[in-house]
């Protein structure tokens, strides 16, 4: 993917990740810290991991083809080593989501049943609840530190930090 409507991709893809990682990872800790939250939001959590695990690889390789396309610069050289970073985290937030949603849906058959061991769910929910914080806290800050180095690449020397033109009278 190149351009979009005349735009590099990157540019419009890039928010898709900004907005779908933030908010999987947040969905994936309620899910994880709360069963009620996990049964309700059902397969709609993996498929939202799923889709913002899919817009990363998309998103990398229009940049990687934006920045070919600008002039070689540190910064953008900085902003690309810490976008190919982003993929692991993802992936970490999508199997992490299937497992809650499968636990989630295994509890609930359990307790249909009235089965299973009480202290051995709560453990494993503990486990995967604080490796659920750890990953969904990493792929956020990833963000960010990734969207920031994009937009010092994009945005160093680009504007005057005085007004000039008709609107600064």
């Amino acid at each position: 993917m190149s351009l979009i409507n005349g735009l590099p991709a990157h540019v419009l893809l890039v928010h898709v990740v900004v907005v779908l990682i933030p908010l999987t990872a947040v969905a994936l800790v309620v899910a994880a810290l709360w069963p009620r939250a996990a049964r309700r939001l059902g397969p709609l959590l993996p498929l939202l991991a799923l889709v913002a695990l899919a817009s990363v690889p998309l998103t990398t390789q229009a940049g990687e083809w934006l920045e070919r396309h600008v002039d070689d610069d540190a910064l953008v050289r900085r902003h690309t080593e810490l976008g190919d970073g982003l993929l692991p985290w993802a992936l970490g937030l999508f199997v992490l989501a299937v497992l809650v949603w499968w636990a989630a849906k295994r509890a609930s058959a359990e307790s249909e049943q009235g089965g299973g061991t009480r202290r051995l769910a709560l453990l494993g929910r503990i486990a995967v609840g604080v490796l659920s914080l750890a990953v969904a806290a990493g792929a956020v800050v990833d963000v960010y530190r990734i969207g920031d180095s994009g937009a010092k690449a994009a945005w160093h020397d680009a504007y005057s930090k005085t007004a000039t033109g008709a609107q600064s009278r």
